[in-house]
């Protein structure tokens, strides 16, 4: 339940914002990215939270529970910086890759970034718990790769620039945090194995044909008639 509250607070700003801006008549949207232009910085800030239309607004809210209840569940010591991180450099190269004659607004970025760390990472780290919530997330999102075609997009009034930005950041960050987090599993015939070699290598004098050299105790005791012998000849 604890996974749920930041995605759930994100959300809930998305729809305030939403309402306020109905409710007082009020376009929110020139407060968007508008790439390579110094007003345009503000939406670093406010990207995620503005949206065209009720539709717009359910199709981010949907993924953003999803994506950040997994995320918070699978990488808790990572999340905050994951999710802060993606958050502001989505915008960011959104600003500095974007069409200058458009504004970008929604919370498309965030979800592709989110999405592509979370694909990225699990196959990275070979975590099996992780690949399936990478399984999973290419099952259910996988489509999303469609969205940074700019022949595909752009007839759609989608920002494709958005898209990327967030996907190129998920990349890098399950790339640059890999060594962070829950790791790949060590089960416990590879220790077995390891010892085995340290076995191995401590005997190697076997493997080469040297003879180890016995003690006392297994050292056979002269019999009578051996001892006899070994009498008569001294004398």
């Amino acid at each position: 339940m604890g996974s749920l509250i930041v995605p759930l607070l994100i959300v809930a700003v998305m729809w305030v914002v939403k309402i306020i801006e109905v409710s007082l008549n009020i376009d929110f949207g020139r407060y968007g990215v508008t790439p390579h232009t110094a007003h345009g910085l503000i939406g670093i800030f406010t990207l995620p939270f503005l949206h065209g239309s009720w539709e717009h607004l359910l199709s981010n809210s949907v993924p953003i529970l999803v994506l950040g209840t997994a995320l918070y569940y699978c990488y808790p010591t990572l999340a905050n910086r994951v999710l802060l991180i993606t958050y502001l450099a989505s915008g960011l190269i959104t600003w500095c890759i974007g069409n200058p004659e458009s504004t970008h607004i929604g919370a498309s970025a965030l979800v592709y970034g989110l999405n592509f760390f979370l694909i990225s990472s699990g196959f990275i780290r070979g975590n099996r718990m992780l690949i399936v919530i990478s399984l999973i997330m290419v099952f259910l999102y996988g489509s999303f790769i469609w969205g940074m075609i700019p022949s595909l997009a752009i007839p759609q009034n989608i920002s494709w620039e958005g898209h990327l930005s967030g996907a190129i950041i998920g990349v890098l960050l399950a790339v640059f945090l890999r060594k962070e987090g829950p790791q790949k599993e060590v089960y416990h015939w590879e220790d077995e194995e390891d010892n085995e070699e340290e076995i191995n290598d401590d005997n190697s004098d076997v493997a080469t044909g040297s003879t180890p050299e016995k003690p006392y105790w297994d050292v056979p005791t002269p019999s009578n008639d051996e001892l006899t012998v070994r009498y008569r000849f001294r004398h």
